[in-house]
């Protein structure tokens, strides 16, 4: 039987971020529901996973800002769109859906965004490329925070004949999850990080870059000594530099200021992070600009491990404050450190409830089922299919 809904998501490159993963996810569960589902992306590392039997993939240099390579995408998804029938095109960032955007005039393909950022824009031309995202039939917001956002900076694009709806991303619960940790995994990145197994350790995931808050966790963690002498811990920084040398340097030289070498390790990348989450007492976020969703928040919640996140973005919405996790002021280290020193001092078996709360919160609202489920029922109503 040949599928109704026939969807083909536009994303720059597959990799591990929050909207390739989301792509992901979505692709394989259009298959599943014997839906076509297709992906144009310009490349990616999460492409050697993808399932070609039931997703198709076209390479396209989509994620190019150049407008005359725009204009050629335009072209070559019209085509794409005519020869496999396509009627939902997805576009998942700004420069693909200007050309997702023209090409679904051509061929009166329905469009549909995710609006995956605060796009920031300090003047009206970079607002109006920003606003792409918000000329589809269906826009649709990562968490609250950005339905907030685009509800306060960009009424002029919102018409009563667009939709804009909340859908938040999920993750795989089945995949971050303590139980289906390899204890012999476990040991073995252990040994290979070289950490102290009596010590209580704090997982920091993220790309080193200053928005991310790394300095934040360094200032913190000599506060922690200084003023609560609390010294039997050890933190990770877990996220490669991206090339920003200048700022790894930063930090480098941050830590040798508080003579802190000896607690805190720098590993650039690692293939599992359940099993890196695993390894951790308590996992921080300590983000100095809005997170629009706040994956990490999420994957440590799933894991069962508490969680510390600054109090902006999307990490409001998805920790259940003072149950699952904490929330500090995002410019204080003082506050940062102080929630630190009161998770360590808590008892296994606090730790544990913390945990299973977390756990519990993100099966119920962040599982990836619902968020792929959400989103097909909305390719239908646009579809006018029941």
């Amino acid at each position: 039987m040949t599928p109704k809904i026939k969807v083909l998501q536009v994303i720059p490159k597959l990799g591990y971020g929050g909207a390739e993963t989301g792509c992901y996810d979505i692709a394989h569960y259009l298959a599943e529901k014997d839906c076509g589902s297709f992906i144009a992306t310009s490349g990616g590392q999460l492409l050697k996973f993808v399932k070609k039997d039931k997703v198709k993939i076209f390479r396209l240099p989509v994620h190019s800002k150049n407008p005359l390579l725009i204009l050629f995408n335009v072209l070559a998804l019209s085509i794409l769109i005519v020869i496999n029938k396509i009627n939902i095109v997805h576009a998942r960032s700004r420069a693909p859906a200007w050309s997702c955007y023209l090409a679904c005039l051509l061929t009166r393909a329905n469009f549909v965004t995710t609006f995956h950022g605060t796009y920031n824009f300090k003047n009206d031309l970079k607002k109006f490329y920003n606003s792409i995202m918000l000329r589809s039939k269906l826009t649709i917001a990562g968490s609250n925070f950005i339905f907030n956002h685009i509800n306060e900076n960009y009424t002029e694009y919102l018409t009563k004949k667009k939709k804009l709806r909340v859908i938040f991303r999920g993750i795989n619960i089945d995949y971050y999850n303590q139980k289906n940790i390899s204890i012999l995994k476990q040991e073995k990145l252990r040994k290979e990080w070289e950490l102290y197994p009596n010590r209580f350790t704090i997982l920091m995931p993220g790309r080193l870059t200053s928005w991310k808050g790394q300095e934040k966790l360094i200032e913190a963690l000599n506060i922690l000594i200084e003023d609560y002498n609390n010294m039997n811990f050890q933190a990770i920084i877990l996220g490669s530099d991206q090339g920003r040398k200048v700022y790894k340097k930063k930090l480098i030289d941050l830590i040798q200021r508080y003579r802190l070498g000896q607690k805190i390790k720098f590993i650039d990348h690692c293939k599992e992070m359940p099993l890196a989450y695993s390894l951790s007492d308590v996992v921080v976020s300590a983000s100095i600009k809005p997170e629009a969703f706040g994956r990490v928040s999420v994957e440590a919640q799933a894991m069962g491990k508490p969680i510390i996140a600054s109090d902006l973005g999307g990490s409001k919405e998805t920790i259940l404050k003072g149950k699952s996790g904490y929330l500090y002021k995002h410019d204080d280290p003082r506050h940062l450190a102080k929630n630190l020193n009161s998770v360590i001092e808590l008892d296994q078996d606090t730790l544990h409830s913390i945990g299973n709360e977390g756990r519990k919160n993100i099966s119920k609202k962040f599982d990836v089922e619902v968020m792929c489920d959400s989103t097909l029922r909305e390719y239908k109503k646009l579809l006018n299919i029941k």
